[in-house]
């Protein structure tokens, strides 16, 4: 007897198993992801077969793991032949079931950490609690912090007021001989910081900050790589903006080219962040703590013309959706960075690199031309350290006036 799902998948015979009651919410589910009907009923099929699987086993509903789609795939590879996808549908079944409270989460078992792995995940709690620094530098820092301790204390005590200079030079010396010379200044910044860190905690005396070695970082000796503006108008032309997808990507691009966002800041931007009746756009940035900025006509046109002719439906509050099922918000940067090197690309223009970041240092360079000091070039860009917005001074030594500090008085 044939039995019809959420009006759309048809099936010879009604679902079996203890998924049986499940199987339409979670077609529904998969078409509020924005699935098209062939996927949806691939993947409803493969819920249902996965169902019937699990009731021949004698599986309670309480009781599924994601053990039990390793064995279901396994076992049925035997008789039918594997699709890329079918992992992933019967993962994204589970993850509906966790949601709606169906299936409880599973518990996993938590390793026994060695002291060194428990000091560094202290570390990284402090990272982002206490300084709230973007996921990006913590997943940068804490891994040379794990070396670090492992290196210096193996799985015995970690005892950090025995920590003297001749080991953080040690290490320093050891990982530099290994690294590019860009990730070795990242591996000592991360290094300063823990040991600022073990200072605060009162476990370190000594300021062996100072003793960490300056690596030298020779990655930035020339201008940085800045798009063009007439580049920028050729790349924003040829976006066809009759599509959705054209829509959303013409609005990203614009709000890398004319508030010099960080991909991650696209990324991050959510619904809530736009302040319609003031003209204001909040940006978290790298430290998660960036204020607001103003939003130019042009680029809130853009988004709203997304907003309303290009975003598809979704519970997500995220602005920039994928287009592609699942419905959801980009997982990370490099999606921006796609999307980028895509338009470049499909429009022919010869810029200085594929990647998002050029739009920063093309604004940046605009500004700097137009007169615009480094401090309130730093301050539309975000920089947290004025440092980080002298590279700008490679473009005009005329700016390296701004730079002029009073003598100390007393020196010599």
């Amino acid at each position: 007897m044939k039995c019809i799902i959420d009006n759309q998948v048809v099936l010879l015979r009604s679902p079996e198993g203890p998924l049986s009651a499940h199987v339409a919410s979670f077609a529904r589910w998969v078409r509020s992801q924005g699935y098209a009907a062939d996927s949806t009923h691939r993947m409803v099929l493969l819920a249902v077969c996965f169902s019937r699987w699990l009731g021949h086993k004698r599986v309670g509903l309480r009781d599924i793991t994601r053990g039990h789609v390793a064995r279901y795939l396994r076992y049925r590879a035997r008789y039918a032949q594997p699709r890329a996808g079918d992992a992933a549908a019967l993962m994204y079944l589970l993850e509906h079931l966790h949601t709606t409270s169906v299936i409880p989460v599973e518990k996993t078992s938590i390793p026994q950490l060695t002291p060194a792995e428990r000091c560094a995940q202290g570390y990284e709690q402090y990272l982002r609690e206490t300084r709230a620094l973007a996921e990006a530098t913590v997943i940068n820092y804490v891994p040379f912090i794990r070396d670090f301790l492992r290196g210096r204390y193996r799985d015995g005590r970690v005892a950090l007021w025995r920590l003297r200079a001749r080991d953080v030079v040690r290490f320093v010396r050891l990982q530099s001989a290994r690294l590019k010379p860009k990730r070795a200044k990242l591996m000592t910044s991360a290094l300063r910081s823990f040991l600022q860190y073990a200072r605060l905690r009162g476990e370190v005396t000594l300021d062996l900050v100072a003793a960490v070695p300056i690596v030298a970082n020779w990655s930035m000796p020339s201008i940085p790589r800045a798009i063009a503006p007439d580049q920028t108008q050729q790349l924003l032309a040829s976006i066809d903006r009759r599509t959705a997808i054209g829509r959303r990507d013409f609005a990203i691009v614009l709000l890398l080219a004319r508030l010099g966002l960080r991909s991650s800041e696209v990324v991050s931007l959510d619904l809530d962040d736009l302040d319609w009746n003031a003209g204001r756009l909040r940006v978290r940035g790298k430290s998660g703590q960036r204020g607001e900025l103003p939003l130019p006509a042009q680029v809130g046109k853009a988004i709203a013309n997304y907003l309303r002719r290009g975003r598809p439906d979704s519970i997500s509050r995220r602005v920039f959706l994928r287009a592609k099922a699942p419905i959801r918000g980009f997982r990370g940067p490099s999606a921006i960075a796609s999307i980028v090197r895509h338009s470049i690309q499909r429009a022919g223009v010869d810029a200085p690199t594929y990647g998002a970041h050029q739009f920063r240092h093309g604004l940046a360079t605009e500004m700097l031309r137009h007169g615009a000091s480094l401090a309130e070039i730093g301050e539309v860009l975000g920089h947290r350290h004025p440092q980080t917005t002298t590279i700008y001074t490679k473009v005009d030594i005329k700016a390296l006036r701004a730079l002029a500090l009073p003598w100390p008085v007393g020196a010599r």
